[in-house]
């Protein structure tokens, strides 16, 4: 698999809870790629917490320091990048995803809600009716996310490994597709 993939990034996208992270994790051992989440890269370059940075400077400046954290590490190879969930809604970051092979975990918000109801660290979720906030922000962003090269879809029963193992199964079509495509 790490032939047929040429050293090219994966980049993970999808909602917050999606799994991107995790799932990230597993394909960069199976690959032998370095992983980054860039939402760990942002607090640890800043010292602030993603939700301080919310609170503090507003999400704008946060978006910023994420198109900044992307496009530094597009620059590298043989990488799996987890992304935040909002990524998508800067254009300009299309342009660093492109880079690379881009992975959409395509997880229903009530599997989101599931897994994430505890977490008291998303700033996007605290609201008085969560579930609902988590569909309106999937629907802004459905649009955005299908553009990805390979969409997973993911239940609420697929482990992290599923997905992995899922996402290695289909690259191969996916790069078979994209090299036959005009330049």
């Amino acid at each position: 698999m790490n032939d047929v993939l040429k050293g090219v990034n994966l980049f993970l996208i999808g909602m917050m809870g999606a799994g991107k992270s995790t799932v990230g994790k597993i394909l960069a051992e199976r690959l032998n790629y370095r992983f980054f989440d860039t939402d760990a890269v942002i607090e640890q370059s800043t010292q602030q917490s993603i939700a301080q940075i919310f609170s503090e400077s507003g999400e704008s400046a946060f978006r910023e320091l994420e198109t900044e954290v992307l496009s530094q590490l597009s620059a590298y190879t043989r990488m799996a990048i987890a992304t935040g969930g909002g990524i998508v809604t800067e254009r300009k970051n299309w342009s660093y995803l492109h880079h690379g092979i881009v992975v959409w975990l395509d997880v229903p918000a009530e599997v989101l809600y599931e897994r994430i109801k505890h977490d008291t660290s998303r700033p996007l979720l605290q609201t008085p009716n969560p579930i609902q906030t988590l569909n309106v922000i999937l629907n802004q962003r459905r649009s955005l996310y299908a553009q990805a090269d390979l969409s997973v879809p993911v239940s609420a029963k697929d482990t992290p490994t599923d997905v992995a193992d899922y996402v290695l199964e289909t690259l191969p079509s996916v790069l078979k597709s994209s090299s036959s495509a005009p330049q």
